[in-house]
């Protein structure tokens, strides 16, 4: 179940990192863990480097992503 706290997910704001898109919350920038998948780390070292970021932020951005390649998909199929 979502919490009205994950209902802002990613947060882009000219008064953090100069408006690079961070998780809610955090100065941790989204791009972060696309770069950890796609080195091949785990998102258990991920969320060890990078603390301020909630292991349900986490699950529910990629819930998300594979939503939007589904979508994707089935548009392609009809």
């Amino acid at each position: 179940m979502m919490t009205p706290k994950m209902a802002i997910l990613i947060v882009r704001s000219p008064d953090i990192l100069s408006g690079t898109p961070v998780f809610a919350g955090t100065r941790v920038p989204v791009k972060n863990l696309l770069d950890y998948v796609r080195a091949g780390d785990t998102i258990t070292d991920f969320l060890d480097d990078f603390p301020s970021v909630s292991r349900e932020q986490v699950d529910t951005i990629l819930a998300r992503v594979e939503a939007l390649v589904l979508e994707m998909n089935d548009a392609r199929a009809a």
